[in-house]
């Protein structure tokens, strides 16, 4: 595409996604009640209408957020990032890493390469560890999901309370000294300084880094995004409310430990794990036992952790779960008793 155009596309785009965003009620109204002509009230009929909603609204709010996520990532690279981690005192470092995770590119394949770089280049282990927390667990799918779905407090409160799980988790992790649980063969890889030229691109590189982020991302998430839409339909459509606020309402003491026991095995990401913890809160789950579990699910994934095993000794990992995972109760049971 030629570059002067790459601008400009954007621009142009802009108006139109926000006409068919807007509309999506209506298309999706017209579509069950119009040209399928189904009966309202009917579980199959609003499980299908939540559905045929839910589906393109996500996806357009993931293309076009994405897009600007991607441009703002641009700024960084795994070496930049380590090079702004150096040097700082611990807690400072703490909040650094973790808002640095927010932005830069991490998954769990990339744990064991980001890992070695930082313990190479003598970050302090907790702050590593601030930074690996907040990383996958405030993504900007699940920021996208989150608005998305139940608006810009909801997704405001997920960002400042993973945030504040990966800073303390990580100053914890820092102050009970556990450098000699990691593998030892960690310390004896040398680490390449790898080119950093991200602040020397041009606004077209930028765009292009916005538009390659939505084709990998989006190309990536969008059958978990339907595939958690259905789940989260068939529950809209057929689930009784009193039977979810009996298991995960705030009445329930055990909800948000059992929610976060549940959480931590099971292998998804925030675009499928999003759209059923929206239905949950809908069918009477509590804020805070959903939030745990969502964060459960996706800052202690069982994969992740059998990643981290190749540079972690065993109970530094146990010790990193039940840290992360009595953060995410202690704020499931704040937010139960606030909201």
């Amino acid at each position: 595409m030629n570059k002067k155009y790459r601008v400009l596309l954007p621009l142009l785009l802009l108006p139109i996604w926000y006409l068919a965003y807007h509309n999506l009620d209506t298309a999706a109204s017209w579509f069950v009640d119009v040209l399928l002509r189904l009966d309202r009230g009917e579980h199959f009929t609003e499980a299908l209408r939540f559905f045929v909603f839910e589906v393109p609204k996500v996806l357009m709010l993931l293309a076009l957020i994405i897009f600007f996520v991607g441009i703002i990532r641009s700024f960084f690279s795994p070496e930049r990032t380590r090079k702004l981690l150096e040097g700082k005192s611990t807690f400072v470092g703490n909040v650094l890493a973790a808002l640095l995770g927010i932005v830069t590119p991490f998954c769990s394949c990339s744990a064991i390469p980001l890992f070695l770089g930082f313990v190479e280049s003598g970050i302090p282990l907790g702050v590593t560890f601030s930074f690996l927390i907040a990383a996958p667990m405030i993504n900007e799918v699940a920021v996208i999901l989150l608005f998305g779905l139940f608006g810009w407090k909801v997704a405001l409160i997920y960002i400042l309370t993973g945030l504040a799980i990966a800073i303390a988790s990580g100053w914890l992790i820092g102050r009970l000294k556990l450098e000699h649980w990691v593998q030892d063969w960690v310390y004896k890889v040398p680490v390449g300084s790898a080119s950093g030229n991200v602040e020397k691109l041009h606004l077209q590189d930028r765009i292009r880094f916005g538009y390659d982020a939505v084709k990998e991302i989006v190309g990536k998430v969008w059958l978990y995004v339907i595939l958690g839409i259905a789940v989260g339909a068939g529950a809209h459509g057929y689930i009784p409310q009193d039977f979810m606020a009996s298991l995960m309402g705030k009445s329930a003491w055990y909800s948000v430990p059992l929610s976060v026991l549940i959480g931590i095995p099971l292998y998804s990401n925030a675009a499928g794990i999003v759209p059923i913890v929206s239905v949950l809160i809908e069918k009477g789950a509590s804020l805070g036992t959903s939030l745990a579990f969502m964060m459960s699910v996706i800052g202690l994934s069982l994969p992740e952790m059998i990643i981290l095993k190749k540079v972690l000794k065993l109970p530094l990992i146990l010790t990193f779960i039940a840290i992360v995972g009595g953060g995410i109760m202690i704020v499931g049971y704040l937010f139960n008793s606030i909201f």
